[in-house]
């Protein structure tokens, strides 16, 4: 497994304002049909929004979208993202979206003012979402939007929710076997 990176280098993948999730991110019959499976829903992955885009998309690439995404508190399509090895810039997403994206694993940035004027599909960014530093190397532009909490830092490394939770059992697994004793 590779190492976990906070910065993300790749392509911008731009999308507008108002991406519901349902229809937006993943058709709705992803949802409806419980598919939680990365392996059923990457292909399906923004399959309305960007046809083909989960046979372009690579580890590290920037998905960099207006304001209101991911509307309806959905995780499938963060199930993807987060198996693709992606990265969400957001001018704004509801709080049960930014919730299921950290209860994910994804890393995410809202609250990005004005990101989708700063890119275009194509641009090659970095994006550092620890420390909240963006860079269109393409445009050579570059901003400081507010990072990842750092209360939540830890579940995001660790893959989401599953991950910490993991990593929970097995602290606490650790502190409670016994020692063997010579």
């Amino acid at each position: 497994m590779n190492e976990f990176q906070w910065v993300l280098k790749g392509r911008c993948y731009k999308l507008g304002h108002d991406v519901w999730h349902a229809g937006g991110v993943v058709p709705n019959w992803v949802i409806t049909g419980r598919h939680f499976d990365p392996k059923d829903i990457i292909p399906h992955l923004f399959e309305e929004t960007d046809p083909g885009f989960h046979t372009r998309c690579q580890p590290g690439d920037i998905i960099v979208t207006g304001k209101n995404f991911g509307m309806g508190p959905k995780m499938n399509g963060y199930i993807a993202m987060q198996a693709l090895g992606l990265g969400l810039l957001c001018e704004s997403m509801p709080f049960l979206a930014y919730r299921a994206a950290i209860g994910c694993g994804v890393r995410v940035m809202s609250d990005c003012v004005n990101a989708t004027e700063m890119c275009e599909t194509g641009d090659e960014l970095e994006v550092d979402f620890r420390d909240g530093f963006f860079i269109n190397h393409t445009r050579n532009i570059r901003r400081e939007y507010p990072p990842i909490p750092d209360s939540l830092l830890e579940m995001v490394q660790l893959g989401g929710n599953a991950g910490w939770l993991k990593h929970w059992h097995d602290t606490q697994n650790q502190r409670q076997a016994p020692t063997s004793s010579t």
